[in-house]
């Protein structure tokens, strides 16, 4: 009798266990609530914006009850002080910059999207043929100490020439300025990517290769935010990670392309060809929009080994990239996304 009991209470419990199993397997995945909120987010004018506008396009955002105060910034040094002063909530750009907020600036920004691979060339006058035969001339850039203006102080670099003793570096802005840097013999050579790489050509620039075939995978553009602004704001960036998410896919859905195609064309000003390069530059894999514009972790590694050996930061040897992410928001967000 007393085994039999036993064998009850022993099959009682696995069936309540396979219960709790069963339901947590099929339990509803809780959607953040509604509650309308304006959110300012600040950006540089680029193709990189896409799945932004194709979220605002199609009603992702306002969907969840935000309101989107788009914002562009003239170079990255205003986007770093103002999210840091908190002029606005959430910056969109190369992600060394959250990077060099917390390293050079000790602000307490975190990471929490990717985006893509930042499509960039190395954009030079006529007559230019090779990184070397910059020297004597000018580099120009955003800001010199960060994202891509780094990949072109490594290729130079690696052609034997040093910033300071054999060109110089001349900080004007973001691509949309620097696109017309090279209009003189002062300016040698730009970074630049969509639609503004294809812009500077058109003005008489070559081009000396992508970064991607140059220097290899990089992060380029993603969400960073200030991490008390997270944490004071978790549903609301969980809500506006997901329409960012959705409009990353609605962006990369061929299906969609003509949609995309006359969003780029609008908010870019851009002639049919132009768009079109455009569009094929973000499809691009390995250097266009990742998947549901996630971090490329490769690719991130290769900034923080990139900025510790041109910048020297941490002694030559770069952190765990762990440091400067917080992917629990993004995830999160994915849960309760549309397909």
């Amino acid at each position: 009798m007393k085994q039999s009991i036993q064998k009850i209470t022993f099959w009682s419990a696995v069936s309540a266990l396979s219960l709790l199993v069963s339901c947590a397997a099929t339990a509803p995945i809780i959607v953040p609530a509604n509650t309308p909120e304006t959110l300012r987010v600040n950006v540089f004018r680029g193709g990189s914006n896409i799945p932004i506008y194709m979220a605002l396009e199609k009603g992702y955002f306002s969907r969840r009850g935000i309101t989107v105060n788009l914002q562009f910034t003239p170079n990255s040094e205003q986007q770093r002080s103002g999210l840091a002063a908190g002029r606005f909530d959430i910056a969109h750009a190369a992600v060394d910059n959250a990077v060099a907020m917390i390293e050079v600036a000790k602000v307490d920004v975190v990471i929490v999207s990717g985006g893509d691979g930042g499509m960039n060339e190395l954009l030079v006058r006529q007559d230019i043929n090779k990184p070397a035969d910059i020297r004597g001339r000018t580099y120009v850039v955003d800001a010199p100490n960060t994202a891509y203006a780094l990949i072109g102080r490594k290729m130079f670099k690696n052609a034997g020439l040093i910033d300071g003793r054999d060109y110089k570096l001349d900080p004007i802005g973001g691509s949309e300025i620097r696109s017309k840097g090279l209009d003189t013999p002062a300016g040698a050579a730009t970074m630049l990517n969509p639609p503004w790489n294809f812009v500077a050509r058109d003005r008489g620039a070559k081009s000396l290769g992508r970064t991607i075939d140059l220097y290899g995978p990089y992060q380029a553009s993603g969400a960073f935010v200030m991490r008390s602004w997270a944490k004071s704001n978790e549903q609301v960036l969980e809500r506006y990670l997901a329409a960012f998410i959705e409009g990353c896919r609605a962006a990369q859905d061929p299906a969609q392309k003509k949609q995309v195609l006359a969003v780029l064309k609008r908010e870019l000003k851009l002639d049919d060809r132009l768009t079109e390069l455009t569009y094929q530059e973000l499809m691009l894999k390995g250097s266009g929009l990742s998947k549901d514009c996630a971090i490329d972790m490769p690719g991130f590694k290769n900034v923080l080994a990139l900025r510790a050996e041109i910048e020297g930061q941490w002694g030559g040897n770069p952190p765990a990239p762990e440091k400067f992410l917080d992917m629990s928001y993004f995830d999160k967000a994915k849960r309760h996304t549309m397909p």
